[in-house]
């Protein structure tokens, strides 16, 4: 009886080293830098992120009551719908933009800044033709001013909710500045001009491309440095094994 136990001895003992060396061997692809990085990575709020949500948060609350202000004083029919048009739009993309930061836990304005109550003070002391100029003009400039900042993030972000409110963000715009073109009154020899800046430059479109880089909770070293001594443990353990059989 005595041999027969021993073999089953060395047999239960050549079970648990396979476990063990299954086990960390599974390990080690558990915590390759590709699987560590994947699911965090989705979610984390950038800086550039959090600027997409300010600056959409701020143009609705002073560009929905400019809407409705020009749906109530344009002299002209056109102002008069499309400013009607654009403060019901902005309602909609208000909404996305809370739901947005509530799910991200993030902290936006709740009014306008003082530039863009000021906008509103000389839209409501002017009137007639004077009034539709104004406003078409104050939102164009708006709206040209934020469209590079949306597509920036939106090609950047690692944030599906982010990316979610600059899809929708990149449509409203667009389709504001095609309804205060049709107007007839943008001056285009007085838009700024498109502010890019060059490669490696500090600016907007630098700080949106800063989400593309690492932004990792693990380090790589200390990775890698856990994948090869699992490996190392598993081979050494597969050669006894081997060995031993």
């Amino acid at each position: 009886m005595a041999p027969l136990d021993s073999a089953r001895r060395r047999q239960g003992n050549r079970s648990r080293r396979l476990a063990v060396l299954l086990t960390t061997i599974a390990a080690a692809f558990v915590v390759l830098p590709g699987a560590a990085i994947a699911a965090p990575a989705g979610q984390q709020l950038a800086a550039a992120d959090q600027a997409l949500l300010d600056g959409v948060r701020l143009a609705g609350l002073w560009e929905m009551p400019a809407g409705q202000m020009a749906a109530e004083k344009g002299q002209s029919p056109i102002v008069r719908e499309i400013g009607a048009e654009i403060a019901k739009q902005h309602e909609e993309l208000d909404r996305l933009t809370v739901e947005a930061a509530n799910k991200l836990g993030a902290t936006i304005p709740n009014e306008p800044t003082a530039e863009q109550q000021g906008w509103l003070k000389e839209m409501k002391d002017s009137s007639g033709a004077r009034f539709d100029q104004i406003f078409v003009t104050r939102l164009r400039v708006a709206h040209g001013k934020i469209f590079p900042v949306v597509s920036a993030v939106r090609a950047s972000t690692r944030n599906d909710v982010v990316r979610d409110l600059a899809n929708a963000t990149n449509k409203f715009v667009g389709d504001h500045m095609l309804m205060l073109e049709s107007t007839g009154l943008v001056r285009y020899a007085e838009l700024p001009p498109a502010a890019l800046p060059a490669p490696g430059n500090d600016g907007l479109l630098a700080a949106a491309s800063a989400n593309t880089g690492p932004q990792m909770n693990v380090n790589n070293t200390l990775i890698w440095a856990i994948f090869l001594g699992a490996l190392g443990t598993g081979g050494f353990l597969t050669y006894r094994l081997l060995r031993r059989g």
